[in-house]
């Protein structure tokens, strides 16, 4: 069980803060004492969710626009203190085949998932560099670590992310500045709508990886994988021989869990909204 010692008092801003895992962690993290400010494309709901929790901030925050982003920032660090944790969650993932993706999309993806995610550290950095101290959380994927059909560019987005965070980990590992992953299964979110999943892998639900993410804020650590059965999985398969891998995830259904398995009716809402239509 986490110290709420350890979390009382600091400045959390978290993107894609106005539903889901970024909701659910600023949640979690309130009820430890943490200061909240949450931020979202989707203005409404972001009000909306912060109003309806009375965190200290929240409002748009646009996180491929470094204006938006940066004024963000400074309206937090100017209202409510010094941002001790930011983390990264803003985040979405259209599915189907990348034949059919159109530019647009693809540009989309990466535009949200990477350059969001690099954004937002190099502003956080340019903050917490001369104070020697603040903890960076970029929010990955265990499709990071993995290839699923029906998840191309997503799952280049999410390695992507792995990658950065881990080469900014290195680069300032003696300045007081901390960076983390964190990396999920398939959510129970509106992001994992309409999909069942790969057989044997239960989705986990929003509370568990915001329990996961206070975890890191306590006591932090390079990475960290929800669920840990999930977790496991992925890095055996991936230590294994890829035809034996790559068959082991065929059976699991990872072949289709993205592309035929999907109930489209059930995701329309929410593959609209990630394509912005």
């Amino acid at each position: 069980m986490t110290d709420p010692a350890k979390i009382r008092g600091k400045v959390v801003v978290i993107t894609g803060g106005a539903r889901g895992i970024g909701l659910a962690t600023a949640t979690a993290l309130q009820a430890l004492g943490a200061k909240i400010a949450i931020g979202d494309v989707d203005e409404t709901t972001v009000k909306e969710s912060g109003a309806a929790r009375d965190f200290e901030l929240y409002g748009k925050l646009d996180v491929t626009d470094a204006s938006s982003f940066e004024s963000f920032l400074d309206e937090v660090e100017r209202t409510i203190g010094p941002i001790d944790v930011l983390i990264n969650n803003a985040g979405i993932m259209p599915t189907g085949k990348f034949a059919d993706e159109p530019d647009q999309i693809t540009r989309r993806i990466l535009d949200i998932n990477v350059y969001g995610v690099i954004l937002g550290s190099k502003l956080a950095l340019a903050r917490m560099l001369p104070r020697r101290s603040g903890h960076v959380i970029n929010i990955a994927s265990l499709a990071g670590e993995t290839h699923i059909p029906g998840l191309a560019t997503y799952n280049a987005s999410k390695h992507a992310v792995l990658g950065f965070t881990d080469t900014l980990r290195e680069e300032y590992r003696d300045t007081g500045v901390r960076f983390s992953s964190v990396l999920p299964t398939l959510t129970n979110t509106e992001l994992g709508a309409g999909v069942s999943g790969p057989k044997l892998l239960r989705p986990a639900e929003p509370e568990e990886i915001a329990d996961a993410i206070v975890g890191l804020i306590a006591t932090p650590r390079s990475k960290v994988r929800v669920t840990a059965v999930a977790g496991i999985i992925s890095q055996v398969v991936g230590l294994l021989p890829e035809a034996v891998g790559d068959g082991i995830a065929r059976a699991l259904g990872s072949s289709h869990a993205f592309l035929d398995d999907i109930d489209a009716e059930k995701r329309k809402a929410y593959e609209e909204r990630a394509r912005g239509v």
